[in-house]
């Protein structure tokens, strides 16, 4: 396995993954991600992501069923991995500690 540090969109990514659960591709990814952070966000960036968290070991990829909509190809979809649910808990958890660690600021 690879490194096990998330940038921030492959977080975002990963997180989409997880909520996509069964239907998660590209382009419903960067569509999730589009409508959750109002960022305009390109099918490229999300492959960069699912690349390099397939190669980390956070999801597994595979084929889906032929549709219609598509000409008879089929997708390449993408689930969370265990050691993926794992990092997103880690990664929650140091964020969570630091928050709670914040002083309260008066602007």
């Amino acid at each position: 396995m690879k490194g096990t540090h998330l940038g921030e969109f492959e977080e975002l990514v990963l997180l989409t993954c997880a909520l996509l659960v069964d239907n998660a591709y590209s382009v419903t990814i960067a569509a999730e991600i589009e409508k959750q952070t109002e960022r305009s966000i390109t099918l490229s960036t999300v492959h960069t992501a699912l690349y390099r968290l397939e190669e980390k070991g956070f999801v597994e990829s595979y084929m889906g069923g032929a549709t219609g909509e598509r000409g008879g190809r089929r997708r390449r979809l993408y689930r969370i991995s265990a050691a993926g649910f794992e990092t997103l808990n880690h990664a929650r958890t140091m964020r969570d500690k630091m928050w709670q660690m914040m002083p309260d600021y008066k602007f």
